[in-house]
């Protein structure tokens, strides 16, 4: 009887190693095919040969508006593409800040981002817990309100909402004051659908427990459901800086005074200046953009998970 049973000891002990055993995923080659020195070599060299066309793709306009910024005029317009022929030179960062005053429209800008900013995150975040995590009765019609609103083209909604913003509810026009623009990216349902599916994708185990304990709706929201939402937070802001950053046709309309004009609008009224200086003033509105992006990256490739917001 100690045979038999040994057999099928063994048998099930290779079950298991075929049950624990997991195939690699299988690419464009096998094991195999990358054990030969040519397949590997040339796909190497694909993939090299990939990164630095991307690299010259993505990069190269932002290193070489980064050159002209600070080469002559004169060597832009004979040799653009020379590594400065005759030297380089701060003067079309200086005037660019000093007689054209890009240092007051980057901060008009900057006040745009950040109350654009504001907005979007308090509207998608609140709009999104009470979709995903309060769940009204009537969760699903409004869903489905905001997912509606989508299909609807901005421009469309351009007349109406200027009319607003001309004559507004409460108060006198709006024309000229920061709240044209922040007031209108707020209400983004891009962010709101994108966080209400942020939201339940959470563990709601945890907020029945909060609940439990005595956590009253805006406890849950504070102390529970923001701190594990910091990933999607870093998305929503990425986004809603860079899209204040660089909108143009609604400051353009709203914002015409030039104490509160952003620079995208400015940068339009100096395409007859001397190019020296155009091209600094360019370089500058670019830093803002650059540096959300370094540094809300991991944030924002982290952004579709949990980001660690859940342990054990």
């Amino acid at each position: 009887m100690a045979a038999p049973a040994a057999v099928v000891a063994g048998a099930a002990t290779g079950r298991r190693r075929r049950a624990s055993y997991v195939e690699p995923d299988r690419g464009a080659l096998s094991t195999a095919d990358w054990r030969r020195p040519a397949v590997r070599h040339t796909w190497r060299t694909m993939h090299v040969l990939l990164l630095v066309l991307l690299l010259v793709w993505c990069l190269g306009p932002l290193l070489l508006l980064a050159k002209f910024a600070f080469t002559p005029t004169a060597d832009i317009q004979s040799t653009p593409l020379e590594f400065f022929p005759n030297g380089a030179t701060t003067q079309n960062i200086e005037m660019a800040w000093t007689r054209y005053h890009i240092g007051q429209f980057f901060m008009n800008t900057v006040w745009v981002a950040l109350g654009s900013w504001a907005c979007q995150v308090l509207v998608a975040t609140t709009g999104g817990y009470v979709l995903s995590v309060l769940r009204p009765r009537w969760a699903k019609l409004l869903n489905a309100a905001i997912l509606t609103t989508l299909f609807v083209p901005a421009v469309v909604l351009l007349v109406p909402l200027y009319r607003i913003i001309v004559h507004p509810p409460v108060g006198g026009s709006l024309i000229n004051n920061f709240f044209a623009v922040w007031l209108p990216a707020g209400a983004s349902a891009f962010n709101v659908v994108l966080v209400a599916r942020f939201f339940s994708s959470l563990p709601h185990e945890i907020f029945e427990a909060a609940r439990m304990d005595g956590a009253g709706p805006f406890r849950l929201f504070w102390s529970i459901v923001l701190p594990m939402s910091r990933p999607i937070l870093g998305v929503v802001s990425v986004f809603a800086v860079i899209a204040s950053w660089k909108d143009f046709l609604w400051p353009f309309l709203v914002l015409k005074d030039q104490s509160v004009m952003p620079l995208s609008v400015y940068l339009q009224q100096m395409a007859n200046v001397d190019k020296g200086t155009l091209m600094a003033a360019l370089a500058i509105s670019t830093l803002i953009p650059i540096a959300m992006f370094l540094i809300f990256q991991r944030m924002f490739l982290r952004g579709a998970g949990l980001g660690g917001a859940v342990k054990g």
